[in-house]
């Protein structure tokens, strides 16, 4: 089984964090492959600011996440997939969604909500993990 990392980011602007949605309507965090050379750190930076338009600054590490999927071009292979996520911050809230990824929309979500929109079980933990460390103070 081949393994993929990448790395995303859970981004703080106010009481609002950041989700991209895609042309499909599910809303998502951004995060993309590491590429060669690049800590987990600067791969979640880079694929926040080409996701969403947005620069942010890296703060806490909020744990990783493993799932498996299968290739799209066979679908007898598999993929184990780690993601690293940080929690991060801005001070700017204009976007600009990644189309050519399948970005339609990227948007700063109220604390309150997130979870709920967030499309898939694990970013809804990780948002949770997150959510846990801002009303720390971090």
């Amino acid at each position: 089984m081949r393994e993929e990392q990448s790395a995303g980011g859970v981004v703080l602007l106010g009481n609002a964090i950041l989700l991209l949605r895609k042309y499909n309507g599910d809303w998502v965090l951004p995060k993309g492959k590491i590429e060669p050379g690049e800590t987990h750190e600067e791969a979640a930076l880079r694929e926040v600011r080409e996701e969403t338009g947005v620069k942010a600054t890296i703060g806490k590490y909020l744990g990783e996440i493993h799932y498996t999927y299968k290739e799209n071009w066979d679908q007898s292979r598999s993929v184990h997939k780690i993601v690293y996520w940080y929690l991060m911050k801005t001070k700017c809230m204009d976007t600009i969604p990644q189309r050519e990824e399948g970005f339609v929309d990227a948007k700063f979500i109220h604390m309150d909500r997130v979870v709920d929109m967030a499309r898939y079980d694990d970013e809804k933990e990780i948002i949770r993990v997150a959510l846990k460390e801002i009303k720390k103070g971090h």
